[in-house]
């Protein structure tokens, strides 16, 4: 099991601190990716060398309207590398 947001984070300011606060925890061992995601702009965390997560986002009008985030390990496989 993977540590996740219980509720929906929303709003700007709230989406900014709750991300700062996941690297800051990844103490240096995060590598982060851009990456199309299910046809949509969208990261590929990567913590010690592992996929850790995937976000897709929807975008209107130069903003991020939605993110979708992918912590569960069995779903991540697929973006491993071998």
């Amino acid at each position: 099991m993977v540590p996740a947001a219980l509720h929906p984070v929303e709003g700007g300011e709230e989406v900014a601190r709750y991300l700062t606060g996941l690297a800051a925890r990844a103490n240096g061992a995060l590598t982060v990716r851009e990456r199309t995601v299910n046809g949509r702009a969208g990261l590929v965390l990567e913590y010690e060398g592992a996929t850790a997560a995937v976000y897709a986002f929807d975008i209107a009008d130069d903003r991020i309207t939605h993110i979708w985030a992918v912590r569960n390990p069995d779903k991540l496989r697929p973006w491993t590398t071998p």
